[in-house]
């Protein structure tokens, strides 16, 4: 079976309900997922907007998320040490701030589309808190069992 991902707040590929977006509370969506492939040790997660007028933009940036978890909570704090989650760290998004940033696009734009993909990987990632995207990135090279992805919508 293939690793999966999704949200109890959105289906794959629908509206990100507004409080999880900069126009309301800001909280990021709660995620849970399933069928991890076999030695997977930690998870990392990140979460993009390759619609942005500007290029890609980052909005979550999370790794070392125990492969015992099969789940994130509503609401992760913006904190670089989750010890609730097993110790997982947090990255810098591109405004930069450490921690999830919700979908805020501007106005008339159009339709962005929201990319949260999740990585089983073989091992712990050995990143300092607040490394951003390519960092990660990087540091994953070579690590990837599988992955996972879920895509929400959202336009002001």
């Amino acid at each position: 079976m293939a690793m999966t991902l999704k949200s109890p707040a959105f289906a794959d590929g629908q509206r990100i309900p507004k409080k999880h977006t900069g126009e309301g509370q800001d909280l990021s969506p709660p995620l849970e997922w399933s069928d991890l492939p076999e030695g997977t040790k930690t998870l990392a997660l990140l979460c993009d907007d390759p619609d942005a007028p500007r290029g890609t933009w980052d909005h979550w940036v999370l790794w070392n998320v125990p492969a015992a978890l099969r789940k994130l909570p509503e609401g992760v704090p913006n904190r670089e040490r989750l010890p609730d989650l097993g110790d997982a760290v947090q990255g810098s998004n591109s405004w930069p701030k450490i921690g999830y940033g919700g979908p805020m696009p501007p106005p008339g734009h159009g339709t962005h589309h929201y990319h949260f993909v999740l990585y089983a990987l073989d091992a712990a990632m050995d990143l300092k808190p607040g490394a951003n995207k390519d960092a990660l990135q990087k540091a994953m090279k070579g690590r990837v069992l599988a992955e996972a992805r879920l895509i929400g919508t959202y336009s002001r």
